[in-house]
Protein backbone atom coordinates (compact mmCIF):
# COMPACT_ATOMS: atom_id res chain seq x y z
CA UNK A 1 0.00 0.00 0.00
CA UNK A 2 1.56 3.40 -1.24
CA UNK A 3 0.18 6.53 0.96
CA UNK A 4 0.17 10.10 0.17
CA UNK A 5 1.69 13.25 1.63
CA UNK A 6 1.37 16.20 1.02
CA UNK A 7 4.28 19.04 2.53
CA UNK A 8 4.10 22.87 3.28
CA UNK A 9 6.93 25.23 4.17
CA UNK A 10 9.65 23.70 2.75
CA UNK A 11 9.88 20.48 5.18
CA UNK A 12 13.69 19.51 5.41
CA UNK A 13 13.56 16.48 2.37
CA UNK A 14 16.39 14.46 4.63
CA UNK A 15 14.19 14.08 7.57
CA UNK A 16 11.51 13.16 4.88
CA UNK A 17 13.25 10.28 4.44
CA UNK A 18 12.45 8.79 7.53
CA UNK A 19 8.76 7.87 5.78
CA UNK A 20 10.22 5.38 4.00
CA UNK A 21 9.38 3.93 0.37
CA UNK A 22 5.75 3.55 1.03
CA UNK A 23 5.25 7.27 0.68
CA UNK A 24 4.76 9.16 -2.15
CA UNK A 25 5.79 12.70 -0.97
CA UNK A 26 3.98 15.53 -3.06
CA UNK A 27 3.09 13.45 -5.62
CA UNK A 28 0.37 13.51 -8.34
CA UNK A 29 -1.67 11.53 -5.06
CA UNK A 30 -0.96 14.77 -2.97
CA UNK A 31 -4.41 16.57 -3.96
CA UNK A 32 -6.65 13.63 -1.67
CA UNK A 33 -3.36 12.80 0.57
CA UNK A 34 -2.85 10.84 3.42
CA UNK A 35 -0.96 12.94 5.95
CA UNK A 36 0.09 16.74 5.78
CA UNK A 37 3.20 17.68 7.09
CA UNK A 38 3.79 21.61 7.72
CA UNK A 39 5.80 23.92 9.70
CA UNK A 40 3.63 27.52 9.86
CA UNK A 41 1.01 26.60 6.82
CA UNK A 42 -2.31 28.58 8.10
CA UNK A 43 -5.12 25.89 7.43
CA UNK A 44 -7.86 27.86 9.69
CA UNK A 45 -9.70 28.68 6.42
CA UNK A 46 -8.94 25.33 4.30
CA UNK A 47 -11.21 22.74 3.81
CA UNK A 48 -10.00 19.17 4.74
CA UNK A 49 -9.64 16.46 2.01
CA UNK A 50 -11.73 13.38 2.94
CA UNK A 51 -8.88 10.76 2.85
CA UNK A 52 -6.92 13.28 5.47
CA UNK A 53 -6.28 10.97 8.02
CA UNK A 54 -3.18 13.04 9.55
CA UNK A 55 -1.45 16.25 10.31
CA UNK A 56 2.16 16.21 11.50
CA UNK A 57 3.14 19.90 12.68
CA UNK A 58 6.95 20.03 12.34
CA UNK A 59 7.49 22.42 15.31
CA UNK A 60 5.79 22.36 19.08
CA UNK A 61 2.75 24.70 18.39
CA UNK A 62 -0.20 24.21 16.69
CA UNK A 63 -1.76 27.20 16.97
CA UNK A 64 -2.27 27.12 12.98
CA UNK A 65 -4.16 24.46 12.88
CA UNK A 66 -7.78 24.23 13.63
CA UNK A 67 -7.81 21.46 16.33
CA UNK A 68 -11.54 21.09 16.61
CA UNK A 69 -12.23 21.04 13.18
CA UNK A 70 -10.07 18.17 12.72
CA UNK A 71 -11.12 16.35 15.93
CA UNK A 72 -14.55 16.28 14.38
CA UNK A 73 -13.21 15.06 10.99
CA UNK A 74 -11.39 12.29 12.44
CA UNK A 75 -7.89 13.94 11.72
CA UNK A 76 -5.64 13.04 14.19
CA UNK A 77 -3.26 16.06 14.61
CA UNK A 78 0.62 15.75 15.76
CA UNK A 79 3.73 18.17 16.97
CA UNK A 80 7.34 17.72 17.49
CA UNK A 81 7.73 18.87 21.23
CA UNK A 82 11.37 18.71 21.71
CA UNK A 83 12.63 18.76 18.64
CA UNK A 84 13.70 22.14 18.19
CA UNK A 85 14.15 22.76 21.90
CA UNK A 86 17.94 23.24 22.08
CA UNK A 87 17.84 26.02 19.28
CA UNK A 88 14.91 27.89 20.90
CA UNK A 89 17.35 27.65 24.24
CA UNK A 90 20.07 29.23 22.53
CA UNK A 91 17.88 32.22 20.87
CA UNK A 92 16.76 33.04 24.10
CA UNK A 93 20.22 32.94 26.04
CA UNK A 94 21.24 35.28 23.32
CA UNK A 95 18.14 37.54 23.75
CA UNK A 96 19.01 37.29 27.85
CA UNK A 97 23.02 38.50 26.93
CA UNK A 98 21.57 41.00 23.96
CA UNK A 99 19.51 42.81 26.91
CA UNK A 100 22.25 43.22 28.80
CA UNK A 101 24.92 44.31 27.04
CA UNK A 102 22.75 45.98 23.98
CA UNK A 103 25.56 44.93 21.60
CA UNK A 104 23.03 45.61 18.47
CA UNK A 105 22.92 49.11 19.25
CA UNK A 106 26.06 49.32 20.03
CA UNK A 107 27.26 47.48 16.61
CA UNK A 108 24.67 49.96 14.22
CA UNK A 109 26.82 53.02 16.33
CA UNK A 110 30.07 51.70 15.54
CA UNK A 111 28.93 50.93 11.75
CA UNK A 112 27.72 54.73 11.23
CA UNK A 113 31.57 55.97 12.29
CA UNK A 114 33.59 57.13 10.08
CA UNK A 115 37.02 58.82 9.29
CA UNK A 116 40.82 58.12 9.93
CA UNK A 117 40.14 58.57 13.89
CA UNK A 118 37.47 55.81 14.54
CA UNK A 119 39.49 53.86 16.89
CA UNK A 120 39.70 57.55 19.14
CA UNK A 121 36.01 57.74 18.41
CA UNK A 122 35.15 54.47 19.40
CA UNK A 123 37.27 54.68 23.07
CA UNK A 124 35.53 57.99 23.35
CA UNK A 125 32.03 56.87 23.31
CA UNK A 126 31.71 52.88 24.26
CA UNK A 127 31.06 54.26 27.71
CA UNK A 128 26.94 54.47 26.09
CA UNK A 129 26.57 50.79 25.66
CA UNK A 130 28.27 49.76 29.14
CA UNK A 131 25.71 47.34 30.31
CA UNK A 132 25.52 44.70 33.43
CA UNK A 133 26.48 41.48 33.76
CA UNK A 134 23.62 38.37 34.27
CA UNK A 135 25.41 36.61 36.50
CA UNK A 136 23.68 37.01 40.09
CA UNK A 137 20.72 38.03 38.50
CA UNK A 138 17.05 36.65 38.88
CA UNK A 139 15.61 35.07 35.69
CA UNK A 140 12.05 33.97 35.82
CA UNK A 141 11.20 30.85 33.82
CA UNK A 142 7.06 30.58 33.05
CA UNK A 143 6.71 26.70 32.21
CA UNK A 144 9.45 24.25 32.67
CA UNK A 145 8.87 22.14 29.21
CA UNK A 146 11.41 20.88 26.81
CA UNK A 147 12.62 24.45 26.20
CA UNK A 148 11.93 26.15 29.72
CA UNK A 149 13.43 23.66 31.39
CA UNK A 150 17.10 23.88 28.94
CA UNK A 151 16.95 27.42 30.01
CA UNK A 152 16.41 27.16 33.50
CA UNK A 153 19.83 24.65 33.52
CA UNK A 154 21.57 26.88 31.38
CA UNK A 155 21.12 30.12 32.83
CA UNK A 156 22.07 28.50 36.34
CA UNK A 157 25.43 27.69 34.58
CA UNK A 158 25.68 31.25 33.52
CA UNK A 159 25.78 32.10 37.41
CA UNK A 160 22.16 33.21 37.22
CA UNK A 161 19.28 32.71 40.37
CA UNK A 162 16.36 30.51 38.51
CA UNK A 163 13.07 30.67 39.51
CA UNK A 164 10.84 28.35 37.87
CA UNK A 165 7.12 27.88 37.61
CA UNK A 166 5.07 25.18 35.64
CA UNK A 167 1.94 23.85 37.95
CA UNK A 168 1.75 20.82 35.02
CA UNK A 169 5.31 19.85 34.47
CA UNK A 170 5.86 16.49 34.04
CA UNK A 171 7.60 13.78 36.07
CA UNK A 172 9.87 13.44 33.62
CA UNK A 173 10.80 16.77 32.80
CA UNK A 174 10.95 17.74 36.86
CA UNK A 175 13.74 15.11 37.12
CA UNK A 176 16.03 16.78 34.43
CA UNK A 177 16.08 20.25 35.78
CA UNK A 178 18.61 21.40 38.57
CA UNK A 179 17.84 21.22 42.19
CA UNK A 180 19.44 24.88 42.30
CA UNK A 181 16.18 26.25 40.14
CA UNK A 182 13.71 26.96 42.81
CA UNK A 183 10.45 26.14 41.81
CA UNK A 184 7.59 28.42 43.04
CA UNK A 185 3.68 28.25 43.19
CA UNK A 186 2.76 31.59 42.42
CA UNK A 187 3.23 33.66 39.11
CA UNK A 188 3.10 36.80 41.42
CA UNK A 189 7.03 35.37 42.66
CA UNK A 190 8.41 35.13 39.36
CA UNK A 191 6.97 38.58 38.51
CA UNK A 192 8.20 40.30 41.60
CA UNK A 193 11.55 39.01 42.42
CA UNK A 194 12.58 38.02 38.42
CA UNK A 195 15.16 40.60 36.44
CA UNK A 196 14.40 38.53 33.48
CA UNK A 197 11.50 36.84 32.72
CA UNK A 198 11.21 34.35 29.87
CA UNK A 199 8.08 32.19 28.77
CA UNK A 200 7.09 29.15 27.38
CA UNK A 201 3.82 28.06 27.40
CA UNK A 202 1.62 27.40 25.05
CA UNK A 203 -1.63 29.73 24.21
CA UNK A 204 -4.57 29.05 25.79
CA UNK A 205 -7.64 30.94 27.04
CA UNK A 206 -5.81 30.91 30.27
CA UNK A 207 -2.57 31.63 29.33
CA UNK A 208 -3.58 34.80 26.82
CA UNK A 209 -2.13 38.12 28.23
CA UNK A 210 -0.15 35.93 30.91
CA UNK A 211 1.25 39.52 30.99
CA UNK A 212 -1.25 42.06 31.32
CA UNK A 213 -1.59 45.49 33.53
CA UNK A 214 -2.11 43.24 36.71
CA UNK A 215 1.33 41.45 36.09
CA UNK A 216 3.42 44.14 35.42
CA UNK A 217 2.14 46.30 38.20
CA UNK A 218 3.71 43.43 40.36
CA UNK A 219 7.25 43.52 38.62
CA UNK A 220 10.60 45.65 39.59
CA UNK A 221 11.65 48.55 37.48
CA UNK A 222 13.77 47.14 34.43
CA UNK A 223 12.52 44.20 34.00
CA UNK A 224 13.58 42.82 30.91
CA UNK A 225 10.50 40.32 29.42
CA UNK A 226 11.44 37.88 26.79
CA UNK A 227 8.72 35.94 24.80
CA UNK A 228 9.79 33.53 22.00
CA UNK A 229 6.58 31.43 23.02
CA UNK A 230 3.23 33.34 21.74
CA UNK A 231 2.53 36.90 20.48
CA UNK A 232 -0.89 36.94 22.19
CA UNK A 233 0.78 36.01 25.92
CA UNK A 234 1.35 38.96 25.92
CA UNK A 235 -0.84 41.87 26.01
CA UNK A 236 0.50 45.15 23.63
CA UNK A 237 -1.19 48.10 25.36
CA UNK A 238 -0.52 46.86 29.19
CA UNK A 239 3.05 46.27 28.07
CA UNK A 240 3.79 49.96 25.98
CA UNK A 241 2.55 51.22 29.71
CA UNK A 242 4.85 49.60 31.60
CA UNK A 243 7.73 50.52 29.13
CA UNK A 244 6.79 54.18 29.82
CA UNK A 245 6.78 53.83 32.90
CA UNK A 246 10.27 52.14 33.36
CA UNK A 247 8.48 49.01 34.56
CA UNK A 248 9.77 47.35 31.27
CA UNK A 249 13.37 48.00 30.51
CA UNK A 250 13.22 46.05 27.35
CA UNK A 251 10.52 43.37 25.63
CA UNK A 252 12.19 41.25 23.35
CA UNK A 253 10.41 38.84 21.40
CA UNK A 254 10.18 36.37 18.01
CA UNK A 255 6.89 37.94 17.41
CA UNK A 256 6.27 40.74 15.24
CA UNK A 257 3.14 42.69 14.47
CA UNK A 258 3.01 46.46 13.12
CA UNK A 259 2.50 48.17 16.45
CA UNK A 260 6.11 46.69 18.00
CA UNK A 261 8.00 47.71 15.24
CA UNK A 262 10.41 50.78 15.47
CA UNK A 263 8.54 50.96 19.23
CA UNK A 264 11.54 52.74 22.06
CA UNK A 265 12.59 49.78 23.94
CA UNK A 266 11.29 46.57 21.83
CA UNK A 267 13.34 44.56 20.34
CA UNK A 268 11.53 42.14 17.45
CA UNK A 269 13.41 38.91 16.08
CA UNK A 270 11.65 37.25 12.56
CA UNK A 271 10.19 34.11 14.29
CA UNK A 272 13.70 32.30 14.13
CA UNK A 273 13.98 31.26 17.74
CA UNK A 274 13.29 27.42 15.84
CA UNK A 275 14.95 28.17 12.61
CA UNK A 276 18.55 26.12 12.60
CA UNK A 277 19.49 23.22 10.00
CA UNK A 278 19.30 20.99 13.33
CA UNK A 279 16.22 21.66 14.36
CA UNK A 280 14.50 21.67 11.15
CA UNK A 281 15.93 18.54 10.73
CA UNK A 282 14.75 17.33 13.85
CA UNK A 283 11.22 18.49 13.20
CA UNK A 284 10.55 16.47 10.12
CA UNK A 285 12.43 13.56 11.63
CA UNK A 286 10.37 13.20 13.96
CA UNK A 287 7.43 14.71 11.91
CA UNK A 288 8.14 11.57 10.15
CA UNK A 289 8.25 8.79 11.68
CA UNK A 290 5.22 9.80 13.55
CA UNK A 291 3.55 9.97 10.29
CA UNK A 292 4.66 6.64 9.21
CA UNK A 293 4.16 4.87 12.46
CA UNK A 294 0.54 5.77 12.63
CA UNK A 295 -0.45 5.04 9.33
CA UNK A 296 1.42 1.95 8.80
CA UNK A 297 0.37 0.67 12.42
CA UNK A 298 -2.52 2.66 13.82
CA UNK A 299 -0.32 3.72 16.95
CA UNK A 300 -0.48 7.28 17.99
CA UNK A 301 2.57 9.46 19.77
CA UNK A 302 2.75 13.16 20.41
CA UNK A 303 -0.69 13.80 18.99
CA UNK A 304 -2.41 16.83 20.71
CA UNK A 305 -5.63 15.99 20.62
CA UNK A 306 -6.20 12.18 21.11
CA UNK A 307 -4.09 9.88 23.32
CA UNK A 308 -0.94 8.10 22.89
CA UNK A 309 -1.77 4.48 21.99
CA UNK A 310 0.73 1.98 21.86
CA UNK A 311 -0.10 -1.89 21.18
CA UNK A 312 2.38 -4.56 19.53
CA UNK A 313 0.02 -6.13 16.66
CA UNK A 314 0.34 -10.07 16.48
CA UNK A 315 -2.85 -10.81 15.14
CA UNK A 316 -4.09 -10.69 11.24
CA UNK A 317 -6.28 -7.75 11.39
CA UNK A 318 -5.96 -4.28 13.36
CA UNK A 319 -8.97 -1.93 13.18
CA UNK A 320 -8.50 1.80 14.53
CA UNK A 321 -11.78 3.70 15.68
CA UNK A 322 -11.86 7.29 16.07
CA UNK A 323 -15.07 7.65 18.05
CA UNK A 324 -17.14 9.96 20.08
CA UNK A 325 -16.66 9.04 23.82
CA UNK A 326 -20.30 8.41 24.80
CA UNK A 327 -21.14 5.33 27.54
CA UNK A 328 -20.85 1.94 26.72
CA UNK A 329 -19.27 2.24 23.47
CA UNK A 330 -16.48 -0.12 23.78
CA UNK A 331 -19.00 -2.71 24.78
CA UNK A 332 -21.19 -2.09 21.33
CA UNK A 333 -17.66 -2.88 19.51
CA UNK A 334 -16.85 -5.80 21.41
CA UNK A 335 -20.62 -7.09 20.88
CA UNK A 336 -20.20 -5.99 17.07
CA UNK A 337 -17.22 -8.33 17.01
CA UNK A 338 -18.68 -11.36 18.96
CA UNK A 339 -22.06 -11.35 16.69
CA UNK A 340 -19.60 -11.98 13.87
CA UNK A 341 -18.11 -14.97 15.73
CA UNK A 342 -14.48 -13.25 15.45
CA UNK A 343 -12.16 -13.28 18.69
CA UNK A 344 -10.75 -10.01 20.14
CA UNK A 345 -7.00 -10.68 20.39
CA UNK A 346 -6.47 -7.28 21.88
CA UNK A 347 -8.36 -4.09 22.49
CA UNK A 348 -7.16 -0.60 23.80
CA UNK A 349 -9.47 2.36 23.93
CA UNK A 350 -8.39 5.74 25.35
CA UNK A 351 -10.57 8.92 25.36
CA UNK A 352 -9.72 12.48 25.52
CA UNK A 353 -12.27 15.20 25.98
CA UNK A 354 -15.23 14.23 23.79
CA UNK A 355 -13.34 11.25 22.08
CA UNK A 356 -11.82 8.22 22.16
CA UNK A 357 -9.24 5.83 20.05
CA UNK A 358 -9.58 2.15 19.87
CA UNK A 359 -6.98 -0.33 18.64
CA UNK A 360 -8.73 -3.74 17.83
CA UNK A 361 -6.86 -6.45 17.11
CA UNK A 362 -8.70 -9.69 15.74
CA UNK A 363 -7.39 -12.96 15.66
CA UNK A 364 -9.62 -13.67 12.46
CA UNK A 365 -8.03 -14.52 9.10
CA UNK A 366 -11.59 -14.43 6.61
CA UNK A 367 -10.57 -11.37 5.08
CA UNK A 368 -15.01 -11.44 3.89
CA UNK A 369 -15.89 -11.31 7.58
CA UNK A 370 -13.44 -8.15 8.72
CA UNK A 371 -14.60 -6.06 5.62
CA UNK A 372 -18.51 -6.55 7.13
CA UNK A 373 -17.09 -5.82 10.06
CA UNK A 374 -15.66 -2.90 9.12
CA UNK A 375 -18.77 -1.42 7.00
CA UNK A 376 -20.40 -1.75 10.33
CA UNK A 377 -18.49 -0.14 11.88
CA UNK A 378 -18.44 2.97 9.52
CA UNK A 379 -22.49 3.20 9.43
CA UNK A 380 -21.96 3.79 13.40
CA UNK A 381 -23.55 7.56 14.52
CA UNK A 382 -20.63 7.33 17.35
CA UNK A 383 -18.12 6.36 15.18
CA UNK A 384 -15.94 9.06 12.97
CA UNK A 385 -13.41 7.19 11.01
CA UNK A 386 -12.32 3.45 10.87
CA UNK A 387 -9.29 1.89 8.99
CA UNK A 388 -8.23 -0.97 8.58
CA UNK A 389 -4.40 -2.24 8.66
CA UNK A 390 -3.50 -5.75 8.31
CA UNK A 391 -0.34 -7.04 9.57
CA UNK A 392 2.37 -6.43 7.98
CA UNK A 393 4.38 -9.43 6.36
CA UNK A 394 7.52 -9.84 7.93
Amino acid sequence: MVFSVKTFNNINKIGLKELGNAFQIDGDLAENPDAYILRSQNLHDDNFPDNLKAIARAGAGTNNIPIDKATEAGIVVFNTPGANANAVKEAVLTAILLSARDYLSANAWVNHLSGHDVPKQIEAGKSQFAGTEISGKTLGVIGLGAIGARIANDARRLGMNVLGYDPYVSIETAWNISSHVKRVNDLKEIFSQSDYITVHVPLTADTRHTFDSKAFAQMKKDTVIINFARAELVDNVALFDALETGVVRQYLTDFGTEELLNKEGVTVFPHMGGSTQEAELNCAIMASQTVRRFLETGEITNSVNFPNMHQVQDAPYRITLINKNVPNIVAKISTAVSDFNINIDNILNRSKGDYAYTLLDLDETDATKIEQLVELFEASENILRVRLIPLAKS
